[in-house]
This record gives structure tokens, C-alpha cells and sequence, in this order.
């Protein structure tokens, strides 16, 4: 019996690493039970190597898995939460009520854990007593081990594993565990989302979209402060960056708040573009900056690299040419105090820097001297097609080039689906600037968006002869 009591531990070990979903306790106790000859389906409780029995459970002959629903809710497309209830055979220890909770802290890493489960339960038979719910997974075998056993020798606590019928309720279950009963079996489970303000967003599969509104709703049951669960149904728009939703789940506003790098934002989500995945790399952007740079912000949304850049006491031109983005822009400057530090715009991005940036530029970077340090930053966050804003830069500024430490650093982003994203993007940056930018630039990599996709930032001085556009001898006589 130990050699097969053995194997069935490796067994439901196996099972375990590969999803604990796939792992079930009756099933291997409906093993140990044939293999000693005896057949009481579940009510056989081993303790060293004595048997006792309890009364059959209705569970005992269905071998369903311990951490999944009913397999009766499988292809339901509307929430019914009452059809997730089942009852499991556990482990548990009967203890005085005094005790409970010294013996908790010292076999925390045995008691069951579950979703709004009680670990300790009230004792039908002792009301000085109390049933504390072990996890049948560390206890493959109903008996605890020589160290356990020990403990409860010290508590003066009776080692002898009982079982228990404790009634699993939707509540008791983990959205993914819901979603993998539910949807077909085999088939991709979604349970991450982005989360923006009270609103998660979600990209579903085709083969999900049967079961969006369930999903939905399961996604606002399992995630406390979730009001709104939406859907995109359709890729970014390359003009205004933002993309039409449908709401699976929960209320329809869609106006929220969000907090990022300390920092408050208001905005529609339908109506605006904003990823909170991006929050690291706002982050490292301005972590470049110093008191005094300026920064211009081509496509600005509503403010994640401005805002915190005019906190920081940098001079900060943004533009973005969706007029929402624009209104939320100004709305978050108020918000944060900065709307004297800020000068917005709202114009297609070759319009801002062949006019305001050009402008700038062209009063600012002549009256730099060696030893000052403002620096200048060109922020182009638009992936999909900011790489071909770059050819602008040519001969933008027309006279004799500044030093070389006032040249404007370019922050542009794009995407990538080559076998080599770094060079990939490195190569259409320089065919839109007409030179090579070898050991003139760096690439980050900023996130992966999709499979064989990846989101890039490449940085880089604008070299002189790109920027300049040396006036002609002719030109300078006919002036005169």
C-alpha cells in the first residue's frame, strides 16, 4: 500500500504542476481504495495504517476535478452562478476553538485557500470544537506528515484527518477556473484585461465572442472596482488612435479616472487613446529630462509624457490632432496645475513641426551657448506611423547648425514584425531621413503588442546636415 500510496503522490503531483484544475483528489482516492481491496467509493479515511469510514457524498461517484465548476455549465452563455455549486470531499482537523488560531499560523501552508472560503468551519457535533479545512492536494492521502504531526502533537491536537462535504459555490471559484468550464474545452480562456480606471478592456478571440456578455460579467464579479467591461471591436484608427468598443458588462460610462506615476488623469475612454501598459515608458522618458529641457509632444493624447515633463519644470509644446485628445489634454492640465506650463495644439503632426516646432527651434537653438545645458526632445509616439513623420526633419531649420550638444534628440516609435525589430526599425528611420544613423542612435524595446510583434523606441540626435539647410551665397546677396 505505501509503494502505490507513493505513486498515486506522484501522480496527483504531475497532475498539479500541469494546471491545478487538472488535479483531483477523488479520483486518486478512488484508486487507493480499489487497490486495498475494498470499495466504499470515497468514505475511506486513511490514517497510518488503520481505515475508518464516513457516509457516501453525492460527489463520490461523479470523480470531478477539485478546482473546477460543475462540468453541466460547460457552453453557457449567460451567467447562471447557482449552477456552480458542487460538493467536494476535504481533509480537516477537528480543534479546540481556543486554539484555532495558534494551529493556523503553524500549518498555514496546509489549510485550504480558496475565494471567500471559511478555513475554519463550525463542528456539528462539538460547539467547543471548530473543523479547520485542509488542502486535500498537500494531503494526497488523508495523513499528515511527521513535522505536521509533530506540530500537533505540541498544540496537544489530535492527528486524526476527518472528512468533511464542503459545499463550493461560484464565489469559491477564480475567473480563469470559470472561463476554462465554461468555454469549450481546449479552446484559449481569456481572463486578462487592461485595466483603465473602473473600465477592463478586453480583445477577444472570434471563438470567445459567444460567451463575451458571460465573460464580462464574470470579469466585474471577480475584480472589485471593475463597473465596465468592454470589448474593441476593431484595430486602432491611425488618425485619431481611437477604436470602436462594445460593453459586454456592467454600466455604460465610459468617462474615467486613472492614476499613473503619480499622476491623475480624466478621460472617455471611447473617444480617446490610452494604454496602461505604457506607463513604464512614459516613465523612462522623462526620467531623461531635466529642469529647464524642452520637450515637444507630436502626438501628446491627453498628456502622459506633457504633463509629468511640466511638472518636472520643462518647457512643453503638445499637439494631437484628435480634438477629444486635444479637450482631454487641456482638461488634465488644469487638473494637475500646469495649463501656464503647457502650450497646447491640436493639428495634423507635420503642421506642428514645420510650424511651432520649426518656430521654436528657430528662435531657441541660435541663442544656445557651449556651456548651457537646455536640451531638446522630440517625442513622436504615434507607432503605426510616426517612423514616416522623420523625412520632415530634412532641412527643417535653414542658417549655420548649432553646436552639436543643441541638436533636438528624437523619441519615435514604431512597430515591428521583422525577425530583426532593432534593425528593422533603425533601417526606416534612416530611409526617412536620407542618412544613416549607425552609432548615432539607440533602440529600447518597448513591449510586446501581439505574437511576432513588437512595439520599438528609437532615440537619436537630428544629425546637423539632416536639420540645416545652409543658405546659398545667392540666397543671402538677394536678402540683402
Amino acid at each position: 500500500l505505501w509503494r502505490f500510496g507513493y505513486s498515486a503522490r506522484l501522480l496527483k503531483t504531475n497532475h498539479f504542476r500541469t494546471a491545478a484544475s487538472n488535479t483531483s483528489f477523488p479520483a486518486v482516492w478512488m484508486v487507493l481504495a480499489q487497490y486495498s481491496g475494498r470499495i466504499p467509493g470515497l468514505s475511506v479515511v486513511v490514517k497510518k495504517n488503520s481505515f475508518s469510514t464516513m457516509p457516501e457524498t453525492v460527489e463520490d461517484k461523479a470523480n470531478l476535478e477539485l478546482y473546477s465548476p460543475h462540468p453541466e455549465v460547460r457552453g453557457m452563455t449567460l451567467l447562471n452562478r447557482e449552477a456552480f455549486k458542487r460538493t467536494v470531499v476535504v481533509p480537516v482537523l477537528k480543534v479546540k476553538k481556543e486554539i484555532v488560531n495558534s494551529l493556523l499560523k503553524s500549518l498555514k501552508h496546509m489549510v485550504l485557500q480558496r475565494p471567500g472560503l471559511k478555513r475554519v468551519v463550525e463542528d456539528p457535533e462539538d460547539e467547543d470544537s471548530r473543523l479547520v479545512i485542509l488542502d486535500p492536494h498537500k494531503i494526497p492521502e488523508f495523513s499528515l506528515g511527521e513535522s505536521e504531526r509533530e506540530v500537533l502533537k505540541q498544540l496537544n491536537v489530535c492527528p486524526e484527518v476527518s472528512k468533511y462535504n464542503l459545499e463550493l459555490t461560484y464565489e469559491n471559484f477564480k475567473s480563469e477556473e470559470i472561463l476554462r468550464a465554461v468555454l469549450p474545452e481546449g479552446q484559449e480562456v481569456t481572463s486578462g484585461f487592461s485595466r483603465v480606471g473602473h473600465i477592463a478592456h478586453l480583445n477577444l478571440r472570434d471563438h470567445q465572442l459567444p460567451y463575451r456578455h458571460l465573460i464580462g460579467q464574470v470579469i466585474i464579479d471577480k475584480n472589485p472596482g471593475v463597473t465596465c467591461v468592454v470589448n474593441k471591436t476593431n484595430i486602432i484608427d491611425s488618425t485619431y488612435r481611437n477604436f470602436q468598443m462594445e460593453v459586454l458588462a456592467g454600466e455604460s460610462k465610459l468617462v474615467t479616472k486613472v492614476k499613473e506615476n503619480n499622476i491623475a488623469y480624466e478621460l472617455d475612454f471611447s473617444k480617446v487613446y490610452w494604454n496602461p501598459r505604457l506607463s513604464t515608458e512614459h516613465g523612462r522618458i522623462i526620467e531623461l529630462l531635466k529642469p529647464g529641457d524642452v520637450l515637444f509632444d507630436v502626438f501628446a493624447g491627453i498628456g502622459p509624457f506633457a504633463i509629468p515633463a511640466a511638472k518636472k519644470k520643462c518647457h512643453v509644446f503638445a499637439n494631437d490632432l484628435n480634438p477629444e485628445s486635444y479637450n482631454w489634454l487641456l482638461h488634465n492640465c488644469r487638473l494637475n496645475k500646469v495649463d501656464n506650463k503647457i502650450k497646447a495644439f491640436s493639428m495634423d503632426g507635420r503642421d506642428f513641426l514645420l510650424g511651432p516646432v520649426r518656430e521654436e527651434l528657430s528662435k531657441e537653438l541660435p541663442l544656445l551657448k557651449e556651456e548651457q545645458k537646455t536640451s531638446f526632445h522630440i517625442v513622436m509616439n504615434l507607432p503605426a506611423l510616426a517612423i514616416e513623420f522623420l523625412g520632415v526633419f530634412r532641412h527643417l531649420l535653414v542658417g549655420e547648425p548649432c553646436s552639436t550638444a543643441g541638436l533636438p534628440t528624437v523619441h519615435c516609435y514604431g512597430f515591428s514584425k521583422h525577425d530583426n525589430p532593432t534593425k528593422d526599425i533603425q533601417e526606416r528611420a534612416e530611409a526617412s531621413l536620407g542618412t544613416s544613423l549607425d552609432g548615432r542612435c539607440s533602440t529600447y524595446l518597448v513591449r510586446n503588442v501581439a505574437p511576432n510583434k513588437e512595439m520599438l523606441c528609437i532615440s537619436f540626435q537630428i544629425p546637423a546636415d539632416v536639420l540645416y539647410k545652409r543658405p546659398c551665397p545667392g540666397e543671402g546677396k538677394e536678402q540683402a
